[in-house]
């Protein structure tokens, strides 16, 4: 594993200050003292590994990552221990998924290596910061990757940097959300960018959210780029439906869906809660017809930054104007929908046995 030299800042946040912020973290509002980098050249490959005093970027007005858009990122958390201790959920599966989206950007992707010493020994200076795991709490880890080479001409930048930076947060959705069906807007293509965690895919979704938000929904539910069918994601996050007959369906990965850990989380721990997992296309006429119907009993939505959040409704365009209402449920949080994010959040903050070695000390 490579070392990142450390170097401490001169002026760190008083220790009253931040322990009023950990106490109360407002999500992605203050960040912690220092943060990790790297510079990657062709000649070099990555070097000039540091973690420094959180500070800004100085780019060139000609960066390429603000005229062509190289640029990637992750989320992943580190949460505080029964015993102090803080320990870090799955970052390799992290690392993986960042090289994945650097290769499909044609940057230079981060070696897992590099990526975990560079989360865990920011989470191991800046631990003071990790709040209590009352209220859900955690630390929020945001890596990222651009394209730092002063650049106006379409092609694969030659400089990136790599940066980690932490957030103390608290619940992302503290309430039960409902999905707006958009005719309108697409999130991906077969072909496209859709697996990989790159700005430009969110920056394309907030109009669509706009719109969800002026038919009354917190967010949308993505359907395919091609027939504007199938299910894929609903807002940030992968979506999954419990069945009257206990299958826990979710959208195949089919190269337009972000490859979730959180996700692949929860269906490993599906069956300790009664539910085979299932991978398939699903239609949304049957997700509208099975939450009518009640053979589709819960919703739920997942993400690092979302963990579980249950899925109470739909809204899509109906006859005449007029907006057609699908309630899941009776309306309110399903039992095995709470029962699967408390179980996870047990795993996160070590409340029960990590049976699938998820946990990284740091």
């Amino acid at each position: 594993m490579s070392t990142f030299v450390q170097t401490r800042t001169d002026h760190p946040t008083p220790a009253d200050e931040r322990a009023e912020i950990v106490a109360k973290p407002v999500f992605g509002a203050n960040f912690t003292d220092h943060m990790a980098v790297a510079t990657w050249t062709p000649d070099k490959g990555w070097h000039d590994r540091e973690i420094v005093g959180h500070r800004p970027f100085a780019l060139h007005p000609a960066a390429a990552t603000f005229h062509y858009g190289q640029e990637i990122f992750e989320g992943l958390k580190a949460f505080r221990q029964p015993d102090g201790g803080v320990a870090l959920f799955r970052p390799e599966r992290n690392a993986a998924r960042f090289a994945q989206s650097a290769r499909r950007l044609a940057m230079a992707p981060v070696e897992e290596s590099d990526f975990v010493a560079a989360v865990t020994e920011l989470v191991d200076l800046d631990r003071d910061w990790v709040p209590s795991p009352d209220g859900e709490q955690s630390l929020y880890l945001r890596p990222f990757e651009i394209a730092t080479e002063t650049l106006i001409g379409v092609r694969a930048a030659n400089e990136y940097t790599f940066c980690v930076i932490a957030s103390p947060v608290g619940p992302y959705y503290p309430e039960p959300v409902t999905l707006w069906a958009t005719p309108n807007f697409t999130r991906a293509a077969t072909g496209g960018t859709g697996a990989a965690k790159c700005g430009g895919n969110y920056a394309a979704s907030l109009l669509a959210a706009a719109e969800a938000a002026a038919h009354g929904c917190q967010q949308v539910i993505w359907l395919d780029g091609a027939e504007h069918r199938w299910v894929e994601e609903c807002g940030t996050m992968n979506i999954l439906f419990i069945t009257a007959d206990g299958d826990l369906l979710t959208p195949e990965l089919t190269g337009t869906i972000l490859d979730g850990v959180t996700r692949d989380s929860i269906l490993t721990l599906a069956p300790e809660h009664g539910l085979r997992p299932v991978q398939r296309r699903i239609a949304i006429d049957e997700v509208f017809a099975g939450v009518t119907s009640g053979a589709i009993t819960e919703v739920l939505a997942c993400g690092t930054a979302a963990v579980v959040t249950p899925i109470v409704g739909f809204g899509a365009p109906g006859v005449n104007g007029a907006d057609q209402r699908y309630t899941v449920g009776d309306g309110r949080p399903g039992p095995l929908s709470q029962a699967i994010r408390a179980h996870l959040l047990d795993v996160q903050y070590g409340r029960v046995e990590d049976r699938y070695g998820w946990l990284q000390r740091v």
